[in-house]
């Protein structure tokens, strides 16, 4: 046969057959295999850096329509006159005339408050705010970590915190009289303060093993669950000293005659109080999780190593839910500066407008149609 024939010719060629002889194939570059893995892996890497941004815009452009631009629109709208034609309105550019009426002109009494003369006790107090921003930017210049962004933010930071000091120590006292940029702050800043203050002395009290905690986790949750219209309602009976659930107590304390929407500062407590008693539960209830989700072993070795309980809260506990404090303590602030229900329901504003917040002066305005010109 011609296959035995091949062979037997090919057994004496010493290049055709012998030991390690392969058939002949068509020969493959290695190099040219490892490279068709790469090049798909690279392929594969430029997508997935591609497809964040990719799934990410249409997020985006929801923002930029639904904040961006009502904020431009805003802005443009403030330095315009608003005036209602026949078949809708017209805005007229009129600069900072409107700022100029906010700050300067016919309301500033409303915006920033009636200010009273200077006395020597006023400069005292302020001069001791302004030492302590003075004080805040020296340390942070005798850092060696200072930057640009830093020093600007913090000057920023310095010449808003001076001009709120100057703006309180002249309507707090002689006669002067709260604008709704210091009775907003003062909603922000007190009731955020008490919320977290006893947000986390129950959190606190309840990561204990205590019997009935879980009974008294879901009692502090409730005023959360209340709309701040029906919170605001509630507190404006309890706060009725002549027909409210609390008469025979009032009557008890001589407390008859008295009434708290027409005092200005029993009127901002009694707001003060219904705000705190509303909001506490959030806090509580983040700080619950904060608290439980803390490691117990730096608890205990501290314990046998004889600290006390504050030194255990100070170095191990606080340390530990400060970033959660911190975020907590911002989504509030944010939330706190629209507080608009509780003055409106609970005073009307007043007595006259001494419990009107930002918002709540924005909405009269508007309501007016007030709004700018």
């Amino acid at each position: 046969m011609n296959v035995k024939h091949d062979l037997n010719a090919n057994a004496h060629d010493p290049t055709q057959i012998g030991l390690g002889h392969v058939p002949s194939y068509d020969t493959v570059d290695p190099e040219s295999q490892e490279q068709e893995p790469s090049r798909i892996h690279t392929v594969i890497a430029a997508a997935e850096r591609r497809a964040g941004p990719i799934f990410l815009l249409p997020s985006v452009l929801a923002l930029l329509f639904l904040s961006v631009f009502p904020l431009i629109t805003s802005l443009y709208v403030s330095l315009a006159r608003f005036k209602i034609a026949r078949g809708g309105f017209t805005l007229t550019f009129v600069g900072l005339d409107n700022y100029k009426k906010l700050f300067l002109g016919s309301e500033q009494t409303h915006f920033l408050g009636a200010f009273a003369p200077s006395t020597p006790a006023t400069w005292i107090v302020f001069s001791i705010l302004v030492i302590a921003l003075a004080v805040f930017l020296a340390r942070y210049l005798l850092n060696a970590r200072v930057s640009v962004g830093g020093l600007i933010g913090r000057l920023l930071l310095a010449l808003g915190l001076g001009t709120l000091a100057w703006i309180f120590t002249h309507t707090l006292w002689n006669g002067g009289r709260l604008g709704t940029v210091t009775v907003t702050i003062v909603y922000v800043f007190v009731g955020i303060f008490f919320q977290y203050i006893i947000g986390l002395g129950l959190a606190m009290l309840t990561v204990q093993n205590i019997p009935g905690r879980r009974f008294f986790r879901v009692v502090f949750l409730l005023p959360m669950m209340i709309t701040p219209v029906g919170v605001a309602y509630m507190f404006r009976m309890l706060t009725d000293t002549s027909k409210g659930p609390f008469t025979p107590i009032w009557q008890a304390m001589g407390l008859t005659d008295f009434s708290w929407v027409n005092n200005a500062w029993g009127a901002r407590t009694a707001i003060l109080i219904a705000d705190i008693w509303q909001w506490t539960p959030f806090m509580f209830i983040v700080l619950v999780a904060a608290l439980e989700s803390q490691s117990v072993e730096p608890m205990e070795a501290a314990t046998v190593d004889g600290a006390n309980q504050w030194q255990i809260f100070r170095h191990i506990v606080w340390p530990g839910i400060l970033p959660v404090s911190m975020t907590l303590i911002l989504i509030r602030l944010i939330e706190a500066f629209k507080i608009i229900d509780l003055p409106n329901v609970m005073t009307n504003g007043g007595p006259g407008t001494a419990t009107q917040s930002l918002t709540y002066h924005a909405f009269i305005n508007w309501r007016g149609l007030d709004v700018g010109g």
